[in-house]
């Protein structure tokens, strides 16, 4: 068996039905806001009141979380194939993974004050 430093602890298994199953809740999270605002004569009362109910709150969070999981894992991916410079590789793996924690934890912010 070999032992790649780039894949201590990871199961490729465990990264594509990570990496699926986060897929399937954004497509769902999409369908969800895009029937919303096909079927509704959208204001900005309408949106606040749709952003105001738990269901939506609770999906809304699913979904930037399943962001956060989707990109994390898509980030390594393709880092780890494009970036052959370890540093530069970690840094970027670094910089982009701050970001996505980031766009979550404002993503929070923004939908829990509603």
């Amino acid at each position: 068996m070999v032992n790649n430093a780039a894949t201590v602890g990871r199961s490729g298994t465990h990264d594509y039905i990570l990496v699926r199953a986060s897929a399937a809740i954004l497509a769902l999270y999409v369908i969800y806001l895009v029937s919303f605002v096909a079927f509704n004569d959208v204001t900005y009362e309408l949106w606040h009141s749709f952003f105001s109910e738990v269901s939506t709150k609770a999906f809304t969070l699913m979904a930037l979380v399943a962001m956060l999981i989707h990109a994390w894992i898509g980030l390594w991916q393709v880092l780890s194939d494009y970036v052959h410079h370890t540093a530069l590789r970690l840094a970027c793996q670094w910089v982009l993974n701050v970001v996505a924690l980031f766009y979550v934890a404002a993503g929070i912010v923004i939908l829990w004050s509603v």
